[in-house]
């Protein structure tokens, strides 16, 4: 696998995100989910899956990963420029994109503007399973205990604040 950083201008700042490619074909752009876990490591073995038959881009999203993080106030219109500058900085005409979570929606509003511009198929996986389950590693019952908690009244107060 082939780890590299491509820098990214907005509002002002230089953005450091990096991105791995693997494989060899059609190209296959891989966009993890976006919360405050994920990363593009984390669908590294469905890239490792595909590099068989295609050239895998995972590419984290700018704030997420493992570079700095700069204050700014995300919106949007930052990921969607975010993807477009991906596209056309790496130079990718994706045969299929598959995009996580909420980045699925950025990649329908890319695909919506220039039609074929993420490839003739876009996989969309909408998930979200928050970062306590993710954390707890498989404890439920943990995870059971708390969301019932949240439902008694100062108790519930005290986790939400």
């Amino acid at each position: 696998m082939k780890t590299d950083l491509m820098t990214w201008h907005w509002k002002g700042k230089a953005i450091r995100v990096g991105f791995d490619r693997r494989g060899e074909g059609p190209t296959l752009l891989l966009l993890p989910a976006l919360s405050s876990i994920s990363t593009r490591r984390e669908i590294h073995p469905l890239q490792e899956r595909f590099a068989s038959a295609f050239a895998t881009v995972a590419i984290d999203w700018p704030g997420f990963g493992d570079q700095p993080r700069p204050a700014i106030d995300w919106d949007p219109i930052a990921y969607t420029s975010f993807l477009r500058h991906v596209l056309t900085q790496l130079s990718l005409r994706p045969f299929a994109t598959v995009a996580a979570g909420h980045a699925a929606s950025f990649a329908l509003s890319i695909a919506a503007d220039a039609p074929g511009s993420l490839g003739s198929l876009c996989l969309i996986a909408p998930i979200w399973r928050g970062p306590l389950p993710t954390v707890m590693d498989g404890r439920r019952k943990v995870g059971k205990w708390i969301a019932r908690a949240g439902d008694i009244a100062v108790l519930g107060h005290l986790l939400y604040a």
